[in-house]
């Protein structure tokens, strides 16, 4: 008897959990994922990972690969730009490579000399440029002058700061330890490689946009 009555019930059940998900999508269903906190390690050339690399994905997509040489990060690195259009500037492909060679590659390998990132670092600070600073370190990506993109617009960090005076120390602080919680729950990666003539200028030049 139990038997008899048990599978119209099952049934009936299972209608109205069919039925029932329409109203429950139409309602709108919201995913929430956790935020990102996890940034390159912290070496020579880890301003130029976190500028150019975070914009489209996690440092997860790098750190579960196994250690790979030299030849799979060029690999990576022109899929990225060719394949995905991630905006790399040519001068910093060569940068970004030893970087992701040295702490992500083998580690009997040896570590590549970090003068060709002194070089890329070079001409912008003998004479340092706000917004050549912004693109360098992929800020662009993230940071629109008139518009929120994934971070504040550049004009809205000005309005905030424009009468503050510690407003320098402020913005420099943000660049070189990053963080969340001031504009959002999205993180900013730390930038604690860039000189303090490159955080000046770009910390002047924001203070400048309306």
């Amino acid at each position: 008897m139990s038997t008899r009555f048990a599978q119209p019930g099952v049934i009936f059940i299972l209608l109205l959990c069919v039925l029932g998900m329409p109203a429950a999508f139409s309602a709108g269903l919201k995913i929430e994922l956790p935020p990102e906190t996890a940034s390159f390690k912290t070496n020579p050339g880890s301003d130029l990972a976190n500028g150019q690399c975070l914009t489209c994905h996690s440092v997860d997509y790098v750190v579960i690969q196994p250690p790979s040489p030299r030849t799979y990060w060029e690999s990576c690195v022109k899929k990225m730009r060719e394949k995905y259009g991630a905006a790399i500037p040519d001068e910093l492909v060569e940068p970004l490579v030893n970087y992701l060679t040295q702490n992500y590659g083998p580690s009997k390998q040896a570590a590549p000399s970090t003068n060709v990132v002194n070089a890329a670092s070079a001409s912008i600070e003998q004479a340092p440029n706000g917004e050549a600073v912004a693109a360098r370190y992929g800020c662009l990506s993230c940071h629109n002058v008139n518009v929120k993109i994934v971070g504040p617009a550049y004009k809205d960090i000005a309005a905030k700061y424009r009468t503050d005076g510690s407003a320098l120390a402020k913005i420099s602080e943000q660049i070189h330890k990053g963080g969340s919680g001031k504009w959002g729950p999205v993180l900013m990666p730390p930038f604690p490689g860039v000189t303090e003539p490159e955080t000046k200028a770009l910390a002047d030049w924001i203070l400048t946009q309306k």
